[in-house]
């Protein structure tokens, strides 16, 4: 039987699964074709929630005595956009130039057909690892990601699984393979800030309460001072606007309530709850020192919703995942990964509470981008290192 030792094969089969968030598209039947033959056992649980797609996912486990190994990733990858735009067509993986095309190339199909093939090399050199390795592979990464890799870490570990170290493929590098392994994340802190004013006619301000004013003021407070200078391994916690919005069709009306929603991206100086409390103490004294507008001497009335379920900044310190991945990509690309908390979030985030955990896989310049690409170089590179990877962590070489 022909083993799936070539990951550029392995990238083309899922390529060709338009798995596009919810969509299975085929790209889990294609893995799982893949892993039957190194002697998994597969199996595809469909999760299912209140105004949520149902999802289907894959856990698959090869069994062995001693420390369990699982690699993490997601097959549903986010829409082509324009098909028109692309050069080559986004759900056919051809290859030019020694360069294949497809959306999920990079984020993170390949990531997933790297280390398959290097599971298959393995397999094929030395009859498997001794230890267990398990595939917890998600469709909804790039969706609400709810009834994706959270909910099947709770099923797998209702089953018993136990996890000693998880390597997450997503695309950590941002310039050339061996550039970076994420070690970390931020936390991630979303609200949406509503200040109500009094609706009236603009040419009789006097009459009401622009909460414009009041919203200006008010988002000024959050975004300054600064929330800290950033720690050892994390960069200053950062707040961003991402919409501001009064439901104003008229251009002669003075409306009745403003809104804008935030995002705050946060180091290990804060939990959630810390900054939640923070926000609320800028706003309450924002709102007493500064009014509507001169003259009024009521506060500047507001309502505060976070948005549900914040992802908490996390840092693995396991010496044993970390030195090995480090050695085993300096060794095969010459290059020392820095160590970085960077980026936005991940499924890491809840994965941490299982086991240590980090992240390592392609080039990411191309990800969520018309004509997202890989060079085939690259992905026999990170093959390489997936292979070296599992050997030396299970102290095989």
């Amino acid at each position: 039987m022909k083993l799936p030792t070539d990951p550029a094969e392995n990238l083309a089969a899922l390529i060709r699964c338009p798995s596009v968030t919810p969509a299975e598209g085929g790209a889990l039947t294609a893995l799982e074709a893949m892993l039957v033959p190194l002697g998994f056992t597969v199996e595809r649980p469909v999760f299912s929630a209140d105004g949520t797609p149902d999802i289907e996912n894959l856990h698959a486990r090869r069994s062995g005595e001693g420390p369990h190994l699982m690699f993490a990733g997601h097959t549903d990858v986010v829409p082509a956009g324009d098909e028109a735009a692309w050069t080559h067509a986004p759900f056919a993986a051809e290859i030019v130039d020694g360069v294949m095309y497809g959306r999920g190339a990079v984020d993170m199909k390949g990531g997933i057909a790297c280390f398959v093939a290097a599971l298959a090399r393995h397999v094929g050199a030395t009859g498997g690892p001794r230890g267990p390795v398990s595939l917890l592979i998600t469709g909804d990464e790039e969706g609400p990601a709810i009834n994706g890799t959270v909910r099947l870490l709770e099923w797998a570990a209702r089953k018993g699984e136990r996890w000693d170290a998880c390597l997450l493929g997503e695309p950590t590098n941002p310039d050339r393979l061996g550039d970076m392994i994420k070690v970390g994340r931020r936390g991630s802190l979303s609200g949406t800030l509503t200040v109500l004013g009094r609706q009236g006619h603009a040419a009789y301000p006097h009459l009401a309460d622009n909460p414009v004013r009041g919203l200006m003021t008010l988002l000024d407070a959050l975004l300054g001072p600064p929330f800290d200078a950033g720690t050892e391994r994390f960069q200053p916690t950062n707040l961003e606007v991402t919409s501001v919005d009064v439901g104003n069709t008229a251009t002669n009306v003075i409306p009745a309530r403003a809104s804008a929603a935030f995002n705050v991206r946060f180091n290990d100086t804060w939990s959630a709850e810390s900054l939640q409390a923070e926000i609320h103490n800028r706003l309450d004294a924002a709102s007493r020192r500064r009014k509507y507008r001169k003259g009024r001497k009521e506060p500047i009335g507001f309502d505060l919703a976070w948005r549900d379920n914040p992802s908490h900044v996390f840092l693995t310190h396991d010496e044993k995942l970390i030195g090995t991945l480090s050695r085993s990509v300096e060794a095969v690309t010459g290059v020392r990964p820095v160590l970085s908390t960077s980026g936005g979030t991940s499924d890491a985030r809840f994965i941490k509470d299982y086991c240590p955990v980090v992240e390592f896989g392609l080039v990411g310049q191309t990800m969520h981008m018309v004509d997202e690409r890989v060079p085939l170089a690259d992905l026999e590179t990170l093959t390489e290192i997936y292979r070296r990877f599992i050997g030396n962590w299970f102290g095989e070489q």
